[in-house]
């Protein structure tokens, strides 16, 4: 079967994979749809991701949706032929949480994660044909979701996860500074989630036009040096670039919430932080989701539309060229797709 490999900084490959099997307890899918992340274009262009440096050959992808193929021995409540998405996460070890952590194991200290070269040897991903996994891991669509959007669920949780870090948001003003397509399922997150006005900032008018899709109420061009309103009692960050984090801190109001979704490099970076303690402003960091992806679907089937948030699809043989217009500003992409299957 094809899969998309990585196999070092810029070497990208269709690969072919020896068909998976599914064990006991496992699932094998028929891929159907994968959705391009961040941390997919920085194994391709780095050979790396954040910490995670590639030593052997990974197949990337970790927002993947399709219909299940076959069953393995012991699984129950699952059928041939259903359409499901995957949580990514496996935790590896007893998962045991200390008290304080009840419930958050989107912080266990050692998880596998699809299309992850974390541990060695790597978690491969779903960028491929089909793909045996847990079926503790499959998560049935609902009815009138198609795998295209199925393939959302995952940075969606992403977006409910870190809405869900600042408390109810009923009749709240929110900033979402960054409207990429994180910062854009935040904004679709924050409505649906009962914000009063969403303000999305960007310095794309073509990342804007798809927040607005999503249901931002105003729209904010900061190119060029453009000031970020003032005194907002609740914003997002979404870009994970430390030189605006300044400028993030002073839009947020004295005594008020800045949610960080943004990933921020790991390595020491100039950042202008004075707000944060005179202001005081409490930082919250927001980092992948516990079963949010669960909460995504129903919100998806209870009307929540992402797909504006979608803008180019290819097929698993343009897998490079898709992985070029994703990493490309000019393209005005947002979310790229791939047809696996």
């Amino acid at each position: 079967m094809k899969a998309v490999v990585v196999h070092g900084p810029n070497d990208l490959r269709i690969d072919e994979r020896p068909e998976p099997v599914a064990g006991p307890g496992e699932v094998v899918l028929d891929v159907e749809w994968g959705g391009i992340c961040g941390s997919d274009l920085s194994y391709w262009r780095h050979g790396a991701s954040g910490t995670a440096a590639l030593k052997s050959p990974l197949v990337l992808g970790h927002e993947v949706a399709g219909r299940i193929a076959r069953l393995g021995a012991g699984v129950q409540n699952l059928d041939v032929g259903q359409p499901v998405t995957v949580h990514p996460a496996e935790l590896v070890g007893d998962g045991t949480m200390p008290e304080r952590l009840k419930g958050r194991t989107n912080l266990y200290p050692s998880v596998r994660y699809f299309g992850s070269a974390a541990f060695d040897p790597h978690t491969d991903g779903g960028f491929s044909e089909r793909k045996a996994v847990r079926a503790s891991q499959v998560r049935p669509l609902p009815e009138g979701v198609d795998t295209l959007r199925g393939a959302l669920a995952e940075p969606l949780a992403v977006a409910m996860h870190a809405v869900g870090r600042a408390g109810s948001l009923a009749g709240r003003d929110v900033l979402v500074n960054g409207a990429g397509p994180i910062g854009s399922l935040v904004v679709a997150a924050a409505k649906y989630a009962g914000a009063r006005t969403v303000i999305a900032a960007d310095i794309s008018e073509a990342s804007l036009r798809i927040a607005k899709a999503m249901g931002a109420d105003e729209l904010l061009n900061v190119s060029g040096g453009g000031a970020l309103p003032e005194d907002m009692e609740l914003v997002f960050e979404a870009t994970g670039i430390p030189g605006v984090l300044g400028g993030v801190l002073r839009a947020t109001a004295r005594g008020g919430i800045l949610v960080q979704v943004g990933n921020l490099p790991g390595a020491p970076a100039p950042a202008a932080l004075g707000d944060l303690v005179t202001r005081e402003i409490t930082w919250i960091g927001s980092y992948r989701f516990v079963d949010e992806i669960s909460d995504a679907l129903r919100a998806m089937a209870d009307g929540l539309d992402v797909s504006p948030v979608i803008t180019h699809k290819f097929g698993i043989d343009q897998a490079a060229e898709a992985m070029r217009v994703s990493a490309d500003p000019a393209s005005g992409s947002s979310k790229v797709m791939l047809k696996l299957s």
